[in-house]
C-alpha cells in the first residue's frame, strides 16, 4: 500500500512528544485524550482498516515497525495504540453498514475491546441483548467504540464452532453504553488505562458484531492474516519497543555511571558490555525471525490462498519468541545496571515493570511453545491461531 511508509514516518512525529510526556501518562494511568486523538487524525489507530472505509490497510510488518517505535517511546501508549489498531481488522469482518457506520462515517474514531468471551449475547428481536464484563479495557477512556468477546447463546447453552467449542463473536458498543470502571492499579503499563469495561442487559442491532475465525468480508491481502497471529505480533511489537528503549537508558547510564568502590565508567566493565551485546542480540535475532515469518506468511496472502496451520504457528512463535527475549534483554540490563534501577525514576525500572505485564497477554504466554510444538509433530491444537 502506497500510505505504509508514511504510517512510520508519521509515528516518528509524534515520539518526542510521548516521551516527554510519559511520566504524567503513568501518573494519569490513561492515555493523554488529546494525544490519542491527534494521532488518530494521523492515521495511527486506523492503519488496518479496509482503505475502502478511509483506513491504512497497512501491511503486518508496518504494524510492527510503527508500533515497536511507539512503545520505544511509551510502552504504555504503544499498547493503547496496539489494541486501538487491531480492533481495526474488524471492520473487514463486520456487516457493511456496521463497518461504514462504525469506521467509515469516522475514519479518525478509535476502537478497542476485548476478545475474551466473558459477555454473554441472548437472543433478542432484530438483535441480542448483551451481559459482560471485561478486564483489560486498553485504551477504552479514548474510545468511540468498544468491543467485547460475547457468547451466542441458544436454547439455554453456548452455540459451538467448529472445534467443538462455544463461538466467540466481538460485540461492538458505543462508548457511552459503556460503564468503565476506574480499577486499573498496576504494576506496569500503567498509563494503558484498561481498566475493566461492562455492559448491562444492553441491547445490540442484529448483525453489529464479527465471529472470531471466521472468514473476513473483505478480500485483501492483509485479511487473510489470522486475526489473533496479528494480533500477538501487535503485542510482541510493544515489548521488544519497551526493550529497546532500556538498551537506549542503559547506554545513557553506563557512560555516566561510577559504579561503587570502582575507577572506571559502567561502560568500561567487561560484565556490561557483554550483557548489552546479548541484549541487542536477542532483540535484533527476534526481529529477523519476525520479518522472515512475516515476509513468508505475507506472500502466502498474496497468492491468495488461506494461510496453512503451519504458517500460523510459526507468526505466534515469532510474536513469542520476541516477547520472551524482549524480557531476557531487560532483565539483563536491569540486573546490569545495579541499584540505579530500583528506583522510580529509572527507565530501566519502568522498563522492568511494563515488558512483565506484557507477557501477561494470552496471545505470547508460555503456553503459547506447546501450542506450536504440537503444529511442529503434526498434532491437532484444537484451537484458533
Amino acid at each position: 500500500m502506497a500510505n505504509e511508509p508514511d504510517l512510520k514516518a508519521v509515528a516518528r512525529s509524534f515520539l518526542t512528544e510521548i516521551a516527554a510526556r510519559a511520566e504524567a501518562i503513568e501518573q494519569e494511568r490513561r492515555m493523554p485524550g488529546d494525544l490519542a486523538r491527534r494521532m488518530a487524525e494521523a492515521g495511527l489507530f486506523n492503519m488496518l482498516v479496509p482503505a475502502r472505509y478511509g483506513g491504512g490497510e497497512a501491511d503486518p510488518q508496518t504494524l510492527f515497525d510503527t508500533v515497536e517505535a511507539v512503545s520505544r517511546a511509551d510502552g504504555a501508549v504503544g499498547w493503547c495504540l496496539m489494541i486501538g489498531a487491531t480492533t481495526g481488522l474488524m471492520a473487514a469482518s463486520l456487516p457493511d453498514a456496521w463497518a461504514r457506520a462504525i469506521y467509515g462515517d469516522n475514519p479518525s474514531g478509535i476502537t478497542c475491546g476485548v476478545t475474551a468471551p466473558l459477555g454473554r449475547a441472548q437472543p433478542a428481536r432484530d438483535g441480542v441483548t448483551v451481559s459482560g464484563r471485561w478486564p483489560f479495557g486498553s485504551g477504552s477512556d479514548v474510545a468511540d467504540w468498544i468491543c467485547g468477546g460475547c457468547v451466542f447463546m441458544e436454547n439455554g447453552a453456548p452455540r459451538k464452532n467448529a472445534f467443538d467449542l462455544p463461538e466467540t463473536a466481538l460485540v461492538f458498543f458505543p462508548r457511552d453504553d459503556v460503564t468503565i470502571h476506574d480499577n486499573w492499579h498496576a504494576s506496569g503499563l500503567r498509563g494503558s488505562g484498561s481498566n475493566d469495561i461492562e455492559v448491562t442487559n444492553l441491547f445490540v442491532p442484529e448483525g453489529r458484531w464479527t465471529v472470531l475465525g471466521k472468514r473476513a468480508r473483505v478480500e485483501a491481502p492483509l485479511y487473510r492474516f489470522p486475526t489473533l497471529g496479528l494480533l500477538a505480533l501487535g503485542v510482541s511489537a510493544v515489548a521488544v519497543g519497551i526493550a529497546q528503549h532500556a538498551i537506549d537508558s542503559f547506554m545513557a547510564l553506563a557512560t555516566d555511571k561510577l559504579p561503587t568502590g570502582s575507577r572506571r565508567p559502567l561502560a568500561q566493565r567487561a560484565s556490561a558490555q557483554k550483557d548489552l551485546a546479548m541484549a541487542q542480540a536477542a532483540l535484533r535475532s527476534g526481529r529477523a525471525l519476525t520479518r522472515e515469518t512475516v515476509d513468508r506468511a505475507w506472500q502466502a496472502a498474496q497468492d491468495g490462498a488461506p494461510l496453512s496451520r503451519e504458517i500460523k504457528a510459526e507468526l505466534r512463535l515469532a510474536a513469542t519468541n520476541n516477547t520472551w527475549s524482549a524480557v531476557a534483554a531487560v532483565d539483563r540490563l536491569y540486573h546490569a545496571a545495579g541499584g540505579s534501577s530500583v528506583y522510580a525514576t529509572s527507565d530501566l525500572q519502568r522498563c522492568f515493570r511494563d515488558v512483565h505485564v506484557a507477557t501477561q497477554h494470552i496471545m505470547v504466554a508460555q503456553p503459547t511453545y506447546e501450542v506450536v510444538g504440537k503444529v511442529a509433530l503434526g498434532i491437532d491444537p484444537k484451537t484458533l491461531l
